[in-house]
């Protein structure tokens, strides 16, 4: 059989990769070119294929290990991985994702060099940080009007309760003066949703609390994390560090991830935790729906459009190779 060279393994762009992964009770290996986990069974052991070509992200949760090899294929199919607590998300609060990012010389330098000429301007940063605002209520709109599943459970974007809260937060961002200001009107705006997502599954006297263990705060805290996968995996792929953030505070690490997850969350994350909760769904069930759906709504596709629109637009001339 013909040996494939990992570095070859990069044909299928980024944004177009369908896989993402969460790995539990298991190894990672590398066996006859190829990359495997391993899971014990009572009578054998079983080898399943991970097709590193089409991944994005792997994280590796309670239970796991990987091996030296299996790395150096990884890094060289440019995937990212991540060592998490159980069901992908940390075993404690406040604890980050432990990122192992595949290094190459030849990443991309000029979606960093836009970033870099307007994040050291206030008021530039500012104004980007509005524009993802922007595009995370449309986001919104463009999938609550689309998605089959939603309109099942009600979730309608011209309901009245949901075209206010839209309205009035799309009113206020070009208003805003101060990205503390802007965070304020986000975090309203996102409560306004949780009050619609739980009537609309009749969840009585929600409260977000992500230390709650609800299934519905439980369901959130993981399509989040998830969501913090695609995210880091698009600026890593664009070269751009997760410390410039726009909007989430400068001094924390990876700040600009949750910059740019949320603009997927709230249209995907947010009503599927509910809707999964109120059917009771196994943690394992909500990740499968929560990943056919960031794939189904091309989510990675939006976050580099997204994100490479904000840097080339400060940074002309830029000739795209993503």
């Amino acid at each position: 059989m013909e040996q494939i060279n990992p570095s070859d393994l990069k044909a299928i762009l980024h944004s177009k990769r369908a896989n993402l992964y969460y790995l539990e009770h298991c190894r990672v290996m590398q066996k006859d070119g190829r990359v495997l986990y391993l899971t014990e069974a009572k009578n054998e052991n079983q080898y399943w294929n991970i097709p590193i070509a089409n991944t994005t992200v792997i994280l590796l949760g309670t239970g796991t290990s990987i091996t030296q090899a299996a790395m150096r294929m990884l890094a060289s199919a440019g995937v990212l991985v991540g060592f998490t607590g159980g069901g992908s998300t940390p075993l404690f609060m406040g604890c980050e994702i432990e990122w192992m990012t595949p290094q190459s010389e030849y990443r991309p330098t000029e979606y960093m060099q836009g970033w870099m000429q307007f994040w050291f301007d206030e008021a530039k940063r500012l104004d980007v940080a509005k524009q993802f605002q922007l595009a995370r209520v449309e986001y919104i709109q463009k999938i609550w009007a689309k998605d089959r599943d939603l309109k099942e459970y009600t979730f309608h974007v011209d309901d009245l309760d949901v075209q206010q809260a839209l309205m009035a937060y799309t009113e206020k961002i070009p208003k805003q003066s101060k990205v503390g200001d802007l965070l304020l009107a986000e975090a309203a705006t996102t409560k306004q949703l949780y009050k619609i997502a739980a009537t609309r599954i009749g969840l009585k006297d929600f409260n977000r609390n992500p230390e709650q263990g609800d299934l519905a705060n439980d369901f959130l805290n993981h399509g989040n994390y998830l969501a913090y996968g695609l995210a880091a995996t698009t600026l890593w792929v664009l070269g751009i560090p997760h410390g410039f953030a726009v909007m989430h505070g400068k001094t924390r690490r990876g700040a600009l991830v949750f910059d740019v997850a949320d603009l997927i969350k709230d249209a995907i994350v947010l009503p599927y935790a509910f809707i999964c909760a109120k059917e009771k769904m196994t943690e394992q069930e909500f990740r499968q729906q929560i990943l056919q759906k960031f794939t189904e709504h091309k989510c990675l596709d939006f976050m580099f459009d997204q994100v490479k629109a904000q840097a080339c637009y400060h940074h002309d001339d830029v000739e795209s190779t993503l």
